[in-house]
């Protein structure tokens, strides 16, 4: 059994999260929000788990550095400067940043970057997601993590290929771009389709999220098997030993 810790525990993550740690029989070390005593928090837990806000980011880093405490970050909307951060706190504590904490999802990005290897440059790429209205950021973290498995696959950077937003007149498709549409309305937990289309044929790859529960359940895992690694910078992947 692990000691958890979760930061962002009044949110709709943080109560999936205090119930996935009590299903999978965890010790809940409690929970900070905005204000609360990280470093007490840090203290109590074996490993903490994040889902708070960027802006809080730095902060939750330093807690989790002061103690020596590993941390699973999956808190979407970051910035290139939360990823140095990261970076930064790679260097004293095991901690494991993505966007998306479902194992369905570390999968499907697996099966993505193949797909994107095998078939080439010849088939265009688009990826589809659709949030419940709430929702503050766009793509989704979890598109962009899809995104970048498929630019991976083909042996580039998702930001020299990435073509987010469409309107007006935009010419024809960029050859080679990867294409991002996002839809926003009603209670949608998550739903990512990743479209491979070349002439007279289309094969698409999808996930769908019907609760909160699947990714806290995978942030849960994710935590526990932090635990005792050695400093360094992990990801979903590795958990499941892809």
């Amino acid at each position: 059994m692990a000691r958890i810790g979760i930061i962002g525990s009044a949110g709709r993550m943080g109560q999936a999260l205090q119930a996935a740690v009590a299903a999978a029989e965890h010790d809940y070390a409690g929970g900070v929000d905005r204000d609360g005593d990280l470093a007490a928090l840090a203290a109590h837990s074996d490993v903490m788990v994040d889902f708070s806000a960027p802006g809080a980011l730095e902060a939750n880093l330093e807690a989790a550095i002061a103690a020596g405490v590993p941390m699973v970050v999956g808190t979407t909307g970051l910035a290139e400067r939360h990823h140095w951060l990261i970076d930064g706190a790679a260097v004293s504590i095991p901690i494991l940043q993505t966007g998306n904490t479902s194992l369905g999802v570390t999968l499907l990005a697996h099966l993505v970057r193949e797909a994107a290897q095998r078939l080439g440059p010849d088939w265009d790429i688009e990826i589809v997601e659709t949030h419940h209205r709430m929702k503050v950021d766009a793509p989704s973290g979890t598109a962009l993590l899809l995104g970048e498995a498929a630019a991976d696959g083909r042996g580039e950077a998702l930001g020299d290929v990435a073509q987010r937003g469409r309107d007006g007149l935009t010419g024809a498709r960029v050859p080679g771009a990867i294409g991002f549409a996002s839809l926003r309305g009603g209670s949608v937990a998550g739903d990512h389709a990743v479209h491979f289309l070349a002439d007279n044929e289309r094969l698409t790859l999808s996930h769908l999220a019907e609760n909160r529960g699947i990714f806290a359940r995978g942030a849960v895992r994710a935590a526990h098997w932090l635990i005792g690694r050695a400093p360094g910078r992990y990801t979903m992947p590795q958990v499941l030993d892809l």
